[in-house]
C-alpha cells in the first residue's frame, strides 16, 4: 500500500519543483526550462495564475516532498446551458513515483473539486504521443470526445 499524498495550493517557492515536473519528460524536457533559478516568464506566468479566483496550481506532496502538480482552470461557458466546465493542464508526477497511485489521487481530487463547484464537466487534452497517459486518462473515467486543435503562436 502506498502512502496518499496531501494537496494544497501552490506557491511561489514552489515553481522550481513545478518546473523540473513539467519538464521530466521528453516532451516537457524539449519546451521547459528547469532550474533553481527560473526565468521571469514562469513567475509572471505564476503570478496571473494566483491572481485569478479560476484558476489554481496544486501541488501533492508526500512527507513534505512535491511529487506531483497540476493546474485547474473553472471556464464559464454559454454551452450546456451556461453551465461551468472545470480543465485540467500540466499534469505531472515525479518519475520516482509514477505508478504509485499519485497521478490517480490528483485527478480524483480535481474531479471532487469541480464536482463540488457544480461543474457540468471536466475536460482535460493530451498530447498523442502520451499512449500511457491516454490509457491512464481513459481508466479514470475520461473519453476522447472531441479533436483537439491547437495553433501555436511565437514557438520559440
Amino acid at each position: 500500500m502506498h502512502p496518499t499524498p496531501t494537496f494544497r495550493e501552490a506557491t511561489r517557492d514552489d515553481l522550481p519543483q513545478i518546473v523540473g515536473l513539467l519538464a521530466d519528460d521528453a516532451l516537457g524536457a524539449a519546451r521547459e526550462s528547469p532550474g533553481e533559478v527560473l526565468p521571469e516568464y514562469y513567475l509572471r506566468a505564476f503570478e496571473a495564475i494566483a491572481d485569478d479566483p479560476r484558476n489554481t496550481v496544486i501541488v501533492a506532496e508526500l512527507d513534505g516532498v512535491v511529487v506531483g502538480t497540476l493546474q485547474l482552470t473553472y471556464i464559464p461557458s454559454l454551452t450546456h446551458r451556461g453551465g461551468e466546465r472545470a480543465q485540467i493542464e500540466g499534469v505531472r508526477v515525479a518519475a520516482d513515483q509514477r505508478g504509485h497511485g499519485i497521478g490517480q489521487a490528483m485527478i480524483t481530487w480535481a474531479v471532487e473539486q469541480a464536482r463540488v463547484r457544480g461543474c457540468r464537466m471536466i475536460q482535460l487534452t493530451t498530447d498523442r504521443r502520451r499512449p500511457e497517459a491516454i490509457r491512464f486518462y481513459q481508466k479514470l473515467g475520461f473519453r476522447p470526445s472531441h479533436t483537439g486543435m491547437k495553433y501555436h503562436l511565437n514557438e520559440p
